[in-house]
């Protein structure tokens, strides 16, 4: 994988303000960026993405918006104090990738203990064995689940050592050379010791190779969790409005505070023309990376643009009506509708948010697992919102039991939630039991 893939992948996950730094740091170290106050000539739309584009002649104009865009957000639009939220923990995000997978009740119990023992940093802190003993499950059946989370996002999360971490990323990235993996698993002593001529010798393959399979595995993130360190609650800016409209719902994307890019002109010229003490192979290597950069952020909110609007397809009832119509949605059903890997619809809706008519939300809110199939299936947090309002209405002196709410959404709302289900349930809401819910009356 080259380094301006990585570079593209990575511009995906970036929260709103992470962009702006990184894009604030390019433009210091590459002299051919520049920041333009407006944007210039819009860029038209193509019907199919994925057709080439020529850069050199897109990146002579201003970073265009071929997508609907808002670059100020008025003070009597929103209320800021609705903005105010405290980011998610790692444990949190792989909980919820966990709740979109199509999973058994015991996979998913096993799948919850494995991220139980996952510490800060993203690694597994506890062997197969002992996860197996803890959950009454055979070894396979854990090995089988653990697999699974190390597919999950942020990549490499759920390795039991450093090797296995970068071999997970490896894994999921497109593979240009088979070098980077060899060295990792046949290799890795002596890789750590970074003698790579004696590598390049045992091998027998020259040093440049070596050299460029270490530029690769030193990209790689060698600490999965660490975006997800402590932070105190913050203002969350909007990455997107979504308004209605004439009836329908548009999808806007926020470019606020958002720098423009486009090639120094000065640079440019100095390129094209050559001369005496031209540094022009620097001024070339520069040219590609803001190239690149360009490329890859007008990549970004055009995926983060397409993914949006998919979501809004699938959730308009929600959209309109409040949380009782937010319906079924997995990263498969965006990923298909929008031409794309679930891991790339992941990474584009992890910090990201939406401000919609029903508030603030990020775009992985609107992502929920299903209770029950066909016209009876029903959204996790519509059950969820349902056992919270039947409790608060029940008689404190006589409580109900989970399986007495059970028989509750069966009867009342026609849904089919096992008594384990909803214990499950009313414990990831911080609702006691019903014998602690009577001991507080």
């Amino acid at each position: 994988m080259t380094p301006q893939l990585q570079q593209a992948i990575r511009l995906l996950q970036l929260s709103r303000l992470e962009l702006q730094e990184f894009i604030q740091q390019e433009l210091k170290e590459n002299p051919l960026l520049e920041e333009v106050e407006e944007a210039g000539e819009p860029v038209p739309s193509k019907e199919n993405p994925s057709q080439e584009i020529s850069w050199e002649e897109y990146v002579e104009r201003f970073w265009g918006e071929p997508y609907p865009t808002a670059r100020v957000i008025r003070d009597e639009e929103v209320r800021w104090e609705d903005f105010l939220t405290r980011p998610s923990t790692l444990t949190d995000y792989l909980l919820w990738q966990l709740r979109m997978a199509d999973l058994s009740p015991k996979e998913m119990m096993i799948g919850e203990e494995i991220i139980g023992n996952i510490d800060e940093d993203g690694y597994l802190r506890a062997t197969v064995k002992e996860i197996a003993e803890e959950v009454d499950a055979q070894v396979p059946e854990v090995e089988k689940v653990l697999r699974l989370i190390q597919s999950f996002d942020p990549p490499g999360v759920g390795a039991r050592d450093l090797r296995e971490c970068l071999l997970i990323q490896l894994r999921q990235l497109p593979e240009s050379s088979p070098l980077p993996r060899i060295l990792l698993e046949e290799h890795f002593e002596q890789l750590k010791k970074r003698d790579y001529s004696a590598l390049a010798k045992a091998l027998g393959i020259p040093l440049e190779d070596v050299l460029k399979a270490v530029e690769v595995i030193t990209g790689l993130e060698p600490k999965p969790g660490r975006p997800f360190g402590p932070e105190p609650p913050r203002i969350i800016i909007p990455d997107v409005f979504i308004y209605k409209r004439e009836g329908e719902f548009e999808v806007v994307l926020n470019e606020d505070h958002l720098p423009h890019l486009r090639i120094n002109p000065h640079y440019q010229k100095m390129l094209q023309q050559g001369g005496t003490g031209v540094p022009v192979d620097y001024l070339k290597e520069k040219m590609r990376s803001a190239q690149w950069l360009i490329k890859s952020l007008q990549q970004r909110q055009d995926t983060l643009y397409r993914v949006t609007k998919s979501i809004v397809k699938f959730q308009w009832e929600f959209l309109e009506k409040g949380i009782d119509y937010l319906r079924p949605l997995v990263l498969r059903d965006v990923a298909e509708d929008v031409g794309l890997h679930e891991s790339t619809v992941s990474r584009v809706t992890t910090n990201k948010y939406a401000f919609t008519p029903q508030g603030l939300f990020e775009l992985k809110f609107f992502f929920s697992g299903k209770i029950g199939e066909g016209p009876d299936e029903v959204s996790v947090r519509r059950v969820k919102k349902l056992i919270k309002e039947i409790i608060s209405q029940e008689d404190p002196r006589k409580p109900y039991s989970d399986q007495k709410l059970s028989q509750i959404l069966r009867v009342r709302y026609n849904i089919k939630v096992a008594r384990r289900t909803v214990a499950k349930y009313r414990e990831g809401l911080g609702i006691p039991s019903s014998s602690e819910r009577r001991k507080g009356w």
